[in-house]
């Protein structure tokens, strides 16, 4: 890959992973549109990386707060919202992390098409708009029961379908259930971590079996571009969401999937 490439796919990366407009729809779109030559695995995994760093750096205050509740709640404390947060966290991950192992190699032989991500593209943008337009919007994230995070949790596996966006379809589910849009993206965010690190975990161990040479300054260059422009992203959108909303997403969402329909699929 050339330096272009490597910046472009970076920022790219960085920005989608939290937006809800579906991160891997824009790698797997991107080089084909521009006609770059496959990226690799091995730099897939770099710009994960990236985004994940990104994410645990902001939410650095709130994950060891949680994290010491969930400890003290383990050796017998009672539960406070902290340790609840975490336990939400990690429950909510298992749908994903059992549907990934289980799916993941039948949803990347089959359901990588342009003309299914232009329909998961332009279908789940809908819902957003549908969830953000009928919901009562009035619970925070520590108001989540168990049934709640079930429910997010079961959402999250339809991101393994390209063009759904993990954020999109967790923040859908949450607006559902009565989130403020800031509540439902914190949420969705705090999952990311657990699913990153899991997804980023097996991609390594694939990684390990190719022989291709590793660029390492290019892949430092990724992880560092991503970190950087997911760490921008997640200040700017939990700073502007309740404003905006999420109708400016689904419009690039729709127009995406058409503009993937016209020209690709």
């Amino acid at each position: 890959m050339d330096s272009l490439q490597i910046f472009v796919l970076a920022i790219v990366q960085g920005l989608t992973e939290f937006l809800p407009i579906s991160s891997s729809a824009h790698l797997i779109l991107l080089p084909r549109l521009l006609q770059w030559p496959d990226q690799g695995l091995v730099f897939d995994v770099a710009v994960h990386i990236g985004s994940l760093i990104a994410v645990v750096y902001y939410f650095r205050t709130e994950l060891r707060r949680m994290l010491l509740s969930w400890t003290r709640s383990l050796a017998g404390a009672p539960a406070d919202q902290d340790s609840l947060l975490a336990w939400w966290v990690i429950i909510g991950t298992i749908p994903a992390l059992l549907a990934g192992f289980f799916l993941q190699g039948v949803i990347e032989q089959n359901l990588r098409s342009p003309l299914v991500i232009a329909s998961a593209s332009i279908g789940f943008g809908l819902l957003l708009w549908l969830a953000d337009h009928q919901s009562i919007r009035t619970r925070n994230e520590f108001e989540l029961n168990l049934k709640d995070v079930l429910i997010i949790g079961c959402c999250q596996v339809l991101a393994l379908i390209p063009g759904t966006s993990r954020s999109g379809i967790t923040i859908t589910a949450g607006l559902f259930l009565g989130l403020t849009r800031k509540a439902a993206a914190r949420f969705s965010f705090l999952l990311a971590i657990p699913v990153i690190l899991a997804s980023g975990a097996l991609q390594t161990f694939r990684m390990l079996t190719e022989v291709n040479p590793i660029g390492w300054l290019d892949l430092l260059l990724g992880v560092v571009l991503s970190a950087f422009s997911a760490a921008l992203c997640i200040h700017f959108f939990l700073r502007l969401i309740e404003k905006t909303g999420m109708l400016p997403f689904v419009i690039y969402r729709v127009m995406l999937g058409i503009l993937i329909i016209w020209f690709i699929a």
